[in-house]
């Protein structure tokens, strides 16, 4: 694919940038010999130390405990695959090529075959090896110059060592290549799965079957060979996913643990990782920084957006309240939510709520937010979930924060749910998806912009059975759906015990 004038402009630009960052990194021309070897021999006894002394812009944060175990990995086993489904910036590529030029360096490692979705990408993946074996002065002071002339050039080059570095796009033969003698002995898969590819299958099964046939084939089977697939995982279906089956190591780090923590705390910070929360869905999120591809629409299809009757139509509001234990608004665990649902003329209303991560005295004020939005048009009737399990959070919680705001915004009636529930998901698939789908499921669509009703929105659209994104906010109004069926049920009994008995005129 031919690069338009513009692109080549910009990539011209970007090698020389790239150029001047690697030739500001200086050799100490005072060394002794002696010091010389000594340093180096020191230096290629401990990768950390190297890759440090080498490339020191590039190694500007600590590296992460996972950095340094799979480094360990890479360089103890010179016959490997090994799949690297690290978040994005998690310097899979930058730490791959440190690696890759140790070991050609240090003559472990002598045809290089980098891999992507086309050439060109594969060209630019490339790049940074080879200008960093032209330019980069602490290299060529150690281990001589690099650069063989009339083998120099864009997309494939070999060094004067006799290393041969080769790039090649999806779909392209490298058979029968050779470095001389020596058949490839590395080669790195990296970003082989697109957006647009992975939405087809047939492309992804052809991918995956050249990458066996055309690229593992290419070694020689009698010598050591490496293979590094670098990938975030971004869909169910890809060939960092097929090739995770048949590896020696598969390494998914996202970019928080499971404590909600980064993972790479030297370089991301909470305040980072949260500004990318904020601006990205949570499918994107998900996907491109946890290792967690979700695909909308499994359950519910699209959601009805609509206007709801006057508040003074509906017999009674159900206020409800799913408390997560968290008294803090930091991205980790469920969230809390709140939200006001009513029921008209056979449709379930979603008015208003609350969901998000709060602290416990703000999960209080929502009750109150909700109760002067609804005011005096209709009884409101506010309920909190309290199962066995968040009882001794809401009496000893819950019971003081409310006390506390009653004193001076007045005592607000809380009704706890403690029934038993099934699983979540049959919950929110049995009881609220075939009302959105016969239409009688509406949210609020004067609250659409709001914050609040968006995020309740994207959490029902990726619903799915194995609940892989939060579902917060649709268990939360499955509860309060549940509480509006009890009402008219037990309203409907009333009135048949209570009402007159209809006499059949023509049984008498």
């Amino acid at each position: 694919m031919a690069l338009k004038v513009t692109d080549r402009q910009a990539a011209r630009d970007w090698d020389a940038y790239y150029s001047n960052f690697v030739a500001e990194v200086n050799a100490d021309e005072n060394e002794t010999l002696q010091e010389q070897k000594a340093r180096i021999k020191r230096l290629e006894s401990n990768f950390e130390e190297w890759k440090k002394y080498y490339f020191p812009k590039y190694c500007f944060a600590p590296p992460a405990p996972f950095h340094i175990k799979s480094s360990k990995i890479v360089l103890a086993k010179p016959e490997l695959v090994l799949v690297r489904r690290w978040t994005r910036e998690a310097a899979k590529d930058v730490v791959t090529m440190m690696e890759t030029l140790y070991q050609t360096l240090t003559g472990v490692k002598k045809c290089i075959v980098l891999i992507s979705n086309s050439k060109d990408k594969a060209d630019d993946f490339l790049e940074p090896y080879k200008i960093n074996l032209e330019k980069n002065e602490r290299i060529i002071n150690d281990y001589g110059v690099q650069q063989l002339p009339g083998s120099w050039s864009t997309g494939g080059f070999i060094t004067t060592q006799g290393v041969a570095f080769y790039g090649f796009g999806a779909g392209q033969s490298p058979r029968g290549l050779r470095n001389e003698e020596v058949r490839p002995d590395k080669v790195i898969f990296t970003d082989m799965d697109t957006d647009e590819d992975v939405r087809n299958p047939d492309i992804i099964d052809k991918r995956w079957k050249w990458s066996e046939k055309a690229v593992y084939a290419t070694r020689s089977i009698s010598k050591d060979f490496q293979v590094i697939w670098l990938n975030n995982t971004i869909a169910t279906d890809c060939c960092v996913v097929r090739a995770s089956e048949k590896a020696d190591y598969v390494e998914i780090v996202n970019i928080v643990d499971e404590n909600g923590n980064s993972t790479w705390a030297e370089k991301n910070t909470p305040e980072n990782i949260q500004r990318i929360r904020d601006t990205l869905s949570t499918a994107a999120f998900e996907a491109e920084y946890m290792n967690n591809p979700l695909t909308e629409g499994a359950v519910f299809k699209e959601l009805v957006w609509d206007k709801v009757p006057s508040l003074s139509k509906f017999r009674f509001i159900v206020v409800y309240g799913d408390p997560s234990p968290s008294n803090s608004k930091n991205k980790k665990g469920s969230m809390k939510a709140l939200f006001a649902i009513g029921f008209c003329e056979g449709k379930f209303y979603v008015l208003k709520g609350f969901l998000g991560h709060a602290t416990n005295d703000e999960f209080v004020q929502w009750y109150y937010d909700l109760k002067n939005y609804v005011g005096d048009r209709t009884q409101v009737y506010s309920y909190v979930e309290n199962n066995s399990l968040q009882d001794p959070f809401y009496e000893q919680v819950l019971i003081p924060l409310f006390a506390e705001h009653a004193k001076t915004k007045g005592f607000i009636g809380i009704i706890t749910d403690t029934r038993s529930k099934p699983d979540k998901f049959s919950r929110i698939e049995g009881n609220l998806e075939p009302l959105n789908r016969m239409g009688n499921l509406v949210l609020n669509v004067a609250e659409k912009e709001n914050p609040n009703m968006k995020r309740l929105s994207e959490q029902f659209l990726l619903v799915s059975p194995q609940l892989k994104a939060p579902a917060d906010g649709p268990d939360d109004i499955e509860g309060g759906v549940w509480i509006i069926n009890q009402k008219i049920s037990e309203t409907a009994a009333d009135a048949m015990v209570a009402g007159k008995r209809h006499t059949n005129s023509k049984r008498q």
